[in-house]
């Protein structure tokens, strides 16, 4: 049975609804990035971005090429430390969504 929506599309729609499903999406993606589960941070980012800012415009805000950004984020990408904090920084200020990196110490 074929899906209706598309995925993106279903994403996109929920995370304009829900500001804690956008949260929560961003919040995914950085820790997913922090731990080293790379690929898993790289498209969860991607979904961020598709389902708020889209790359076109995150383009015009970081003065790159959005096909840059879309490669940078797609299964093979590989973005420096530079340009990953300069994208998740201009999330930020773009979607209102601030993250705040805290140090946890776990028990043994």
């Amino acid at each position: 049975m074929p899906l209706t929506r598309s995925f993106r599309d279903t994403v996109r729609a929920r995370a304009e609804r829900e500001p804690a499903f956008r949260k929560a999406l961003f919040q995914e993606a950085v820790q997913a990035l922090l731990q080293g589960e790379i690929d898993h941070g790289r498209a969860a980012l991607r979904a961020y971005i598709n389902a708020t800012v889209g790359f076109d415009r995150l383009g015009e805000v970081l003065g790159r090429s959005p096909k840059s950004l879309m490669r940078m984020f797609g299964p093979d990408g590989n973005p420096t430390a530079g340009n990953l904090l300069g994208v998740i920084g201009a999330l930020q200020e773009e979607t209102g969504v601030h993250l705040k990196i805290r140090a946890v110490t776990e028990a043994a």
